[in-house]
């Protein structure tokens, strides 16, 4: 299934938690799934330099609102309420992984608003479930029966066989005065996965300057998807960071920044 549409009446909810650096042309960032702005600091510090850089975190991510809902409608309408109340009429986006559809939902649903579109590592495509190990494991943690980390790593393990994706998983669970929490809304994730990973209809283009990051050694943008990609916009571009995965700003960063750099900035 494909869709580009909000599927439930937009409703008025707090503003993203967000975090402001530089003076200048304003520029989006957005993370993508169980992360949070903090995955974008070392390319929102960069840019920061030339632009007015505005990380966020997604709804169910980092200090941003929970909700049951996850479809990318009412995630773009998130982005350009937080715009609204910061008085940025237009402005330039860019996207990791789930925050690329999202980046890319917003310019599709409101072109006028988006100057260039950023997409880092994703295809807007349907992708088969293949988080579902990963929340499977995530579920699974009795966060009332762990002390410390490395307890919620053990339990994880069973699921999650890369230490450094625990890691990263893990920056999710918090300590509060009572024991651990969750700061990502991990259930309501999990509940609308299937929102977060449809594709986008061909009703709509953006045809503004847009251009697409792919980690050479990623399979998430592929030759089979160029189809979709030039239908819904047309005057796309592509950069290959050889040597990187999908997390090929952490992984090559000032080649990654280098690359958004010059392509803003032309």
């Amino acid at each position: 299934m494909s869709t580009n549409k909000s599927t439930t009446t937009p409703q008025i909810l707090p503003l993203l938690n967000h975090v402001i650096r530089g003076e200048g042309e304003p520029l989006i960032l957005i993370h993508g799934l169980f992360g949070s702005l903090e995955n974008l600091n070392m390319v929102a510090k960069a840019l920061a330099n030339n632009f007015k850089v505005i990380s966020v975190d997604v709804r169910n991510h980092g200090g941003s609102l929970h909700h049951k809902s996850m479809n990318y409608g009412e995630m773009s309408n998130d982005i350009f309420a937080l715009l609204d109340h910061l008085n940025i009429n237009t402005c330039d986006i860019l996207g990791h992984s789930m925050g690329g559809k999202i980046a890319m939902q917003c310019a599709l649903s409101k072109p006028e608003r988006i100057n260039k579109l950023i997409v880092a590592d994703i295809a807007p495509v349907e992708y088969p479930p293949h988080h579902n190990e990963i929340i499977a494991g995530l579920l699974s943690i009795n966060i009332s029966d762990i002390s410390n980390r490395q307890d919620a790593d053990k339990q994880l393990a069973g699921y999650v066989a890369e230490p450094g994706v625990r890691q990263f998983l893990l920056k999710n669970l918090v300590k509060a005065e009572s024991g651990f929490t969750w700061r990502a809304n991990i259930k309501d994730i999990a509940n609308d996965y299937k929102s977060i990973a449809q594709g986008f209809s061909l009703n709509q283009q953006f045809n503004g300057p847009t251009l697409f990051i792919k980690g050479g050694n990623s399979n998430y943008i592929t030759s089979k998807h160029q189809t979709v990609i030039s239908t819904l916009f047309p005057h796309a571009k592509a950069k290959i960071i050889q040597g990187a995965g999908h997390w090929l700003h952490a992984e090559k960063t000032i080649a990654f920044n280098k690359i958004v750099n010059d392509f803003l900035s032309s």
